[in-house]
């Protein structure tokens, strides 16, 4: 019997089921996001806009470092889903221990490299002067979460796929909550600057970690985890990382181009790093909202590619794509229209919010754009398809805004030359990626063999 917490992804009325499964990923993924702006609001209002940039500058760096693990749990996304819809309870279980001990291991192997890396990349990244200090103490602390904060992504992984959203946005609100209390706290009463904030948010991601181990650990059927029965299966291991390393790489790759254009936003001084960091954190709640649908795509397709209902698959884009490009175009070009009271909640400064409206012009209002094309590449993925999207990504995105940097940056170097950038690379992805689509579907609708399809390893 499936429990309420449970959405039946491949059978019956399929839009409703789409914005059930969504809606908690949209509050959970803003919810998270409220980590890093509460940490932004509460320096950039308390100690500062040196402080706010600092706090700014890490992001994409961050990102950057993380992104590999984070596609490795679309991995095992894609693997507990394709076993779900399939009914392999034993793969389910396999799947589910091994992607939980690779997250964990993988949080450790995080604090290795972020923390003797944070100063030497911040400076190759042209941090001002004014903020490194700032900004490395930050990244440093930041990173002693990263064990919590790869649990709680892989273990969110396997509740979505079977079909449970709702419980990681209850868990994400606590910590939430706990969150910018702490923020409060430490920066107003404690008068601690950046690391209150840091550490802040690495006890929230404890928090959410905690929880979602003891929810696995309670819950029955075939994502229950059992300590008794937690092994590191290799196979298992395999298969997620033939998924999930394209995907992590694609997020890396991503993430080289922003690291890429914001040394150049540096080069413009504290106070456009700062008006930067208040406008991408606005865009963040719209990107989090699309990327909502994006997850939605990838775990619908891949249940339903388990149950082999590919009648579903392309029904399953096509209302995505529509969603996704709704919630773009409302919440980006919103975002752009309410952009001077949005930017006023992070700095009273008058040049800070001038900045930051300038990059809301063109990069929120055309941010639908960048659904469309994640969920595309979501769709691919839950095919059984991930490197064939990393290579895409890599020459629409990363290759693309690289060019761009070093040719129409250095003719005319300006922000707006920066950020017209953005747009152009994602149409061009696009239209990779829905060539990529139309092939790709043509193969694995009418698999050769039983099981995982060979397209899985492409």
């Amino acid at each position: 019997m499936k429990r309420s917490y449970e959405i039946d992804m491949c059978n019956g009325p399929l839009f409703s089921r789409l914005l059930l499964f969504a809606l908690p990923l949209m509050l959970s993924g803003i919810l998270q996001l409220l980590f890093n702006a509460a940490d932004i609001v509460v320096v950039g209002q308390f100690a500062g806009s040196n402080a706010m940039a600092a706090v700014g500058s890490t992001s994409s760096l961050i990102n950057l470092l993380v992104n590999l693990f984070i596609g490795i749990s679309v991995g095992a996304n894609v693997l507990v889903a394709r076993y779900y819809g399939s009914r392999s309870p034993e793969d389910v279980e396999q799947t589910v221990h091994t992607a939980l001990i690779t997250g964990f291991i993988g949080g450790f192997v995080l604090i290795a490299i972020g923390i003797p890396a944070a100063r030497p990349m911040l400076e190759l990244m042209g941090t001002p002067a004014d903020v490194l200090d700032q900004a490395v103490l930050y990244m440093r602390i930041y990173f002693i979460g990263m064990p919590a904060t790869m649990l709680y992504n892989f273990g969110a992984a396997v509740l979505r796929a079977s079909g449970d959203t709702r419980r990681p946005l209850y868990f994400l609100f606590v910590a939430g909550v706990v969150n910018v209390i702490f923020n409060l706290f430490f920066v107003i009463v404690l008068h601690m600057d950046v690391e209150g904030v840091a550490i802040a948010t690495v006890i929230s991601q404890f928090i959410s970690a905690g929880l979602i181990i003891l929810c696995l650990v309670r819950m029955e059927g075939m994502c229950h985890l059992d300590f008794s029965r937690l092994r590191f299966h290799i196979t298992k291991f395999k298969q997620i990382l033939r998924i999930g390393v394209p995907a992590g790489l694609q997020g890396i790759l991503f993430s080289i181009s922003n690291v890429l254009i914001q040394s150049s936003i540096n080069s413009f001084g504290s106070t456009v790093v700062a008006g930067n960091t208040a406008a991408s954190n606005i865009e963040g709640f719209v990107y989090t909202s699309m990327n909502a649908i994006y997850q939605t795509s990838l775990s619908f397709t891949s249940q339903n590619m388990g149950a082999k209902n590919y009648h579903r698959v392309d029904k399953v884009l096509i209302q995505c794509e529509l969603l996704v490009a709704a919630i773009g175009l409302v919440l980006g070009n919103g975002a752009y229209l309410l952009g001077n009271q949005l930017l006023g909640i992070y700095s009273g400064d008058a040049q800070v919010i001038a900045y930051g409206l300038q990059r809301l012009s063109i990069c929120c209002a055309s941010y639908f754009l960048c659904g469309v094309m994640d969920v595309l590449a979501g769709s691919i993925r839950g095919l059984g398809y991930s490197i064939v999207p990393m290579l895409i990504t890599f020459t629409g995105i990363c290759l693309f805004r690289v060019v761009w940097v070093f040719t129409a940056f250095q003719w005319h170097p300006s922000l707006f030359t920066i950020y017209i950038s953005y747009p152009i690379s994602w149409l061009v992805t696009i239209v990779a990626n829905l060539t990529c689509y139309l092939v790709a579907r043509r193969h694995v609708f009418h698999p050769k063999e039983e099981g995982m399809p060979a397209a899985t390893s492409v």
